[in-house]
């Protein structure tokens, strides 16, 4: 299997040409004083080295060994203590952390780029700091002072990890049915009581404590969602003054044998009248989680990416290498037996494939990136205002789209190798595994695309994504010459009409946004994706026009040409099926499937 080397030209392509991030970095105060071009290019530089030298050796490895428990213990695999302890000290669990607690501050934008980067080395290993981060994000915004004093500085800096512990054996997506109970104790903390599953690092050997967060019901909270709050449970008791000191009742009863992902442990937690303390207020809880779970969404979405980056790596190196057949125009290699696979044109297909849906979708993160950015830091409200915005809409698009594609991706870089795909040593059907679950959990995508049509578009009366199509508008009609402008507005004009079909529809059969909310996602990320392309591009010609001759540039315009004419038109037949209805999708009883 190819080593993993990041990809830092893109990265850099879309920081500085695309988006211009070092220029946005300095007009918000915050970002001015701690980061900078020569910074950023730093951070990647030494991230790369941290990925593609300390965590990707230990990627086949880890799965081939998997995480193992004994006795309420979990062990990971050999190598990951060590790697852990080494990326830790380095500062890379705070890297977008808090300055105030002992994270480095970097903007989103960066950290997006480094997420990537972690997953497409050790989707695994990326696990145990990804939940850290988010829970660290969540505690900054909504536990006390005394509680983020507390346990922050240990977490930002690796000595201490997070866990985030919502679903139960009955409750999954619906977390109104959650049973874990929380007792008021006289000395203001709660005795937390019950089960959670599917619990990711929940119990591991890398760090000294960990720090659950945990949704459980107070006993006279309100039924349903209404009456959930957030507490914070650690591993083991922390003194006022810092030190450790008992262990807390929390124990791991098992972890789950997997599909994938098998270094990281995913564990049944129980706490058994376990010490928490509250974070937030009562009966807030789910909004609270929340800001981690958003966070954790677009995290998940980049796992997406990460392992398609991985895959095409892969695919890409194998078919320059591997021999067999001619070319259809003719042999291209006439001092060997046969040609490279890559003249074939379904290779080229495949491999163009993964390579335009991956970098839309880079491209893509760093947009959702630079809106979070905005939306913390920009001075101007109604600036800030707008950001949020955009970013409760397109984060279901993110999580949703970019693992969907991410899977299709890895599937397609399996297909390249033909049959060495579906061996291990290859590493191909590993990364088929690993981004399998990126569906699945932060919220199932057909959980996002739901969210998507019914919270984020029809519930407001389309204003957030009006927002995104007068953005998308402005773009295209800055320059009606490009070649790109008229597709773009074409598929927006789509999403647009679309959009108010279903919003009519739904008012007759509530069942029509169901039907519909997968297929109007997927046409929706087309869209985007779209739009990322179409700026890309835009950067790149620009570039050229300037007098750069890179083929880096001139392959963007390449990309771009092949996502316009043979990925966006997807669209049409996904507009087909949304028009359909849900009438056929009940025409069958129950007991007839």
């Amino acid at each position: 299997m190819p080593d993993y080397k990041a990809p830092l030209r893109d990265m850099r392509f879309l920081l500085n040409d695309v988006f211009a991030a070092p220029a946005l970095w300095q007009r918000l105060p915050a970002l001015a004083e701690r980061v900078d071009g020569d910074t950023a290019e730093a951070i990647l530089e030494e991230a790369a080295k941290i990925t593609g030298g300390l965590l990707a050796p230990l990627n086949r490895s880890g799965d081939e060994e998997g995480a193992r428990w004994q006795d309420g213990a979990v062990s990971t695999p050999a190598g990951f203590r060590e790697a852990y302890a080494t990326y830790a000290e380095g500062g890379w669990v705070g890297l977008a952390g808090n300055p105030e607690h002992g994270g480095m501050g970097m903007p989103k934008m960066l950290s997006v780029q480094f997420e990537e980067m972690m997953y497409a080395a050790n989707a695994s290993f990326s696990l145990y700091s990804t939940l850290s981060a988010g829970a660290c994000l969540a505690m900054d915004a909504h536990a006390s002072e005394a509680l983020k004093a507390k346990y922050l500085p240990n977490m930002y800096a690796g000595a201490w990890a997070g866990s985030m512990c919502l679903t139960e054996p009955h409750a999954g997506t619906d977390l109104g049915l959650i049973r874990t109970r929380a007792e008021p104790q006289a000395d203001g903390s709660y005795a937390i009581t019950g089960t959670k599953i599917f619990i990711t690092g929940g119990e591991q050997d890398l760090t000294e404590n960990i720090i659950h967060l945990v949704l459980a019901k107070l006993p006279d909270a309100p039924a349903g969602s209404r009456g959930i709050s957030l507490f914070l449970v650690p591993k083991v008791l922390v003194g006022d003054d810092g030190s450790l000191g008992a262990r807390n009742a929390v124990s791991c009863g098992s972890i789950e044998h997997k599909m994938g992902i098998k270094a990281s442990a995913t564990c049944v937690m129980n706490f058994d009248g376990a010490t928490g303390w509250l974070v937030g207020e009562a009966n807030k809880g789910l909004a609270a989680m929340f800001t981690m779970m958003n966070y954790e969404r677009l995290s998940i979405g980049i796992q997406g990416i990460g392992c398609a980056e991985m895959s095409y790596q892969s695919a890409l190196t194998y078919a320059r290498e591997r021999l067999q057949s001619r070319a259809p125009t003719g042999p291209q290699a006439k001092d060997k037996a046969a040609d490279p696979i890559i003249v074939h044109p379904d290779v080229r297909r495949m491999l163009l494939t993964m390579k335009a849906l991956t970098e839309g979708g880079r491209a893509f993160a760093t947009y959702l990136g630079e809106q979070l950015d905005i939306a913390k830091y920009a001075d101007d409200a109604d600036e800030r205002v707008r950001a949020e915005g955009l970013v409760a809409l397109l984060t279901p698009v993110a999580k949703a789209f970019f693992t969907d594609t991410g899977l299709e991706s890895c599937v397609l870089g399996q297909q390249v190798f033909g049959g060495h795909g579906y061996i291990r040593e290859w590493g191909q059907e590993q990364l088929v595994r690993d981004v399998r679950i990126a569906q699945i959990y932060e919220g199932t995508n057909g959980i996002q695309a739901l969210d998507l049509m019914g919270r984020k578009v029809l519930a407001n009366g389309g204003e957030l994504l009006a927002l995104f199509a007068q953005e998308i508008r402005a773009f295209a009609d800055a320059a009606p010459q490009d070649p790109f402008s008229a597709p773009l507005l074409d598929a927006l004009t789509l999403l647009q009409s679309l959009t108010q079909h279903i919003r009519e529809r739904a008012g007759e059969d509530p069942r029509e946004v169901g039907a519909a909310a997968v297929d109007y996602l997927h046409l929706f990320g087309y869209t985007a994706y779209a739009y990322m392309w179409a700026r890309m591009a835009r950067s790149a010609a620009a570039r050229i026009a300037a007098g750069a001759s890179d083929d880096f540039y001139q392959g963007k315009l390449a990309t771009a040409r092949f996502y316009f004419s043979r990925l966006l038109p997807r669209i049409h037949s996904l507009a087909g099926a949304v028009r359909a209805g849900s009438a056929s999708l009940y025409e069958l009883a129950a007991e007839q499937f």
